[in-house]
């Protein structure tokens, strides 16, 4: 009896510390569970912040890629627009050098008829009052040197066209003549020789339209032979000291491939 009075208290204490620990088990659980709970709380809530940045994300993206593909169309139909207006440009050029021509045709015509209207009267004609003017006038010369260029004639018409200006340094056909011998010597592979008459062109009639084509042509020809600075120079010159001129919107044009 004696002894299980002893072992009494014991059994209790070992009954106690068994319920703590079942306690304790059963707190942490709770704890974990809550934990767990919390965790995935802020998971979920993690995934739909990134779910909403992945969206936010590809909307930018799209929205990215709609304003390139409008770019893209813009830069192109500014291409399209910029070509389109030099090509318009070059037609009005080819139909006005169409109109010089034919009033070249008719200045021509109107000087032979003026010679050899003057040739009987000159036979009549007192000598004190000097003889008629003989050869042919600048636009005669003009003319008759542009027949022999288009028949691939172009020494012959290079000669013509000296002539003129030999003859009427001031005439108004004598800018248009020296683009003209500048052409011949680029036909002939000559570049040199042709760019340097271009440049004769803007030095001696520097108030002359032809000036700014002179200029356009040379300015080309330096691009073409890879002097990417000098092409530069004289596209901006044209635009400076020739605004209005068709050649300064085709230069123009030309500087921004160029990159200006």
């Amino acid at each position: 009896m004696m002894r299980l009075r002893a072992v009494a208290p014991a059994a209790a204490l070992l009954a106690c510390g068994c319920l703590a620990s079942k306690r304790d088990v059963f707190m942490l659980q709770n704890q974990l569970s809550s934990m767990q709970a919390a965790s995935a709380r802020a998971d979920s809530a993690r995934r739909v912040q990134v779910d909403a940045l992945l969206s936010a994300v590809t909307t930018s993206n799209d929205s990215v890629r709609a304003i390139s593909a409008r770019l893209a169309r813009l830069q192109t139909t500014v291409s399209t627009d910029h070509y389109e207006m030099g090509r318009q440009i070059l037609q009005i050029q080819e139909l006005s050098g169409q109109s010089q021509r034919r009033l070249q045709e008719l200045r021509a015509s109107l000087e032979e008829r003026n010679q050899n209207a003057a040739a009987p009267l000159a036979s009549t004609t007192p000598d004190s009052l000097g003889p008629a003017p003989a050869g042919p006038g600048p636009a005669q010369l003009f003319q008759s040197s542009l027949d022999q260029m288009r028949r691939g004639s172009l020494r012959v018409a290079r000669n013509g066209f000296e002539q003129l200006l030999q003859q009427y340094p001031n005439s108004e056909d004598a800018p248009e003549a020296m683009i003209y011998i500048a052409a011949t010597y680029a036909s002939e592979r000559n570049q040199v020789a042709a760019d340097s008459v271009y440049g004769l062109v803007v030095q001696r009639y520097p108030t002359s339209p032809k000036a700014a084509t002179a200029l356009y042509k040379q300015a080309l020809s330096m691009r073409e032979a890879g002097r990417l600075p000098q092409a530069r120079a004289a596209f901006e010159r044209i635009i400076r000291d020739y605004p209005r001129s068709d050649e300064a919107e085709l230069a123009r044009g030309q500087l921004r491939t160029l990159g200006r």
